[in-house]
């Protein structure tokens, strides 16, 4: 980086990384607004904590000081937690372009930690409302392929626990499964998955009925041009079964895997072999479901024990 380069003020470096965002990698503009506020407040503090605007050379010295009190001072503003994340996310997505482009990096960046988010709590839905997003799915005046295929997805992901991602990635060699299917999920990793009776069926269903020919190397799952079923449509269809039957916004494709879970624990599911079923790394991440189970006896105790209702 020569001598102009280095004086390249960080308002027309902000400029130029924006301009990047929109032209080549054309991001929308609720994104470019949130990056542009983020990156815009970052510079203002290293104005008035520095006392003078920076410029890319600067920008390339700051010491891990500097992006702390960054962070301090946004936090004391009451920015929470998730947004604080975010905003760092955007520095650092910003000195990757400083380097790509200038040749400017910055040591001490990696050393800042994001705050810690607070995990969220898997929101399933009932027993009865996924029996009926199954029944409804194939009461959607649709031709009766896309039916069986729209309740042969549904009943894999709430019957397998499978991510959509998973569910489309099978091919026409496990059309007809028997009593396991072998399911590559994150991280390429490996897990064997029971196949009930009525997954098969649904299975069986869609295979028989689907007017292409399912080849074996090929996306079981089609749309209706006969190319691979997106998860978007997958989406869609949720969506509108869940509005169908009055479901709340939570309702989703892995809202189902949620459920797979949360249900087999309600009804005497050991906690490690649902760790195993879903392909999680760590029993801590299945842990969150036996949390969620907790809550919701307690939530029936107080509702429904004598002692437990609100007597006033």
């Amino acid at each position: 980086m020569d001598a102009s380069q280095r004086s390249l003020s960080a308002s027309e470096a902000l400029k130029a990384f924006l301009g990047h965002l929109a032209g080549e990698r054309r991001l929308s503009a609720r994104t470019l607004e949130a990056y542009q506020r983020d990156l815009s407040g970052f510079l203002e503090f290293l104005a008035g904590h520095e006392g003078r605007v920076p410029d890319l050379a600067r920008l390339g010295a700051l010491t891990a000081t500097s992006f702390r009190a960054y962070m301090a001072s946004r936090r004391r503003d009451g920015l929470s937690s998730r947004s604080l994340a975010r905003a760092l996310s955007a520095i650092r997505t910003f000195y990757g372009y400083l380097d790509r482009r200038w040749q400017v990096s910055n040591a001490a960046l990696p050393l800042i930690e994001a705050p810690k988010l607070p995990r969220s709590k898997p929101k399933p839905v009932s027993e009865e409302a996924a029996r009926d997003l199954l029944a409804e799915a194939g009461q959607l005046d649709r031709p009766d392929w896309v039916e069986a295929r729209d309740c042969a997805v549904i009943a894999l992901m709430y019957g397998c626990g499978l991510r959509v991602s998973e569910a489309l990635s099978l091919t026409g060699a496990e059309q007809r499964p028997g009593d396991s299917l072998r399911i590559t999920g994150k991280g390429d990793k490996t897990r064997l998955v029971p196949v009930i009776a009525p997954v098969r069926d649904a299975l069986a269903e869609y295979a028989r009925l689907a007017p292409f020919d399912l080849e074996p190397h090929a996306p079981l799952f089609r749309g209706i041009r006969g190319g691979p079923l997106g998860a978007r449509t997958v989406q869609k269809t949720v969506a509108e079964l869940r509005d169908r039957l009055g479901l709340p916004a939570t309702t989703t494709p892995h809202a189902l895997r949620h459920s797979f879970a949360t249900h087999l624990l309600a009804n005497g599911g050991d906690l490690r072999a649902i760790q195993e079923l879903l392909g999680h790394a760590s029993l801590s991440t299945t842990q969150i479901y036996a949390d969620v189970e907790t809550r919701q006896l307690l939530n029936l105790y107080d509702r429904t024990h004598p002692r437990g209702r609100n007597t006033k």
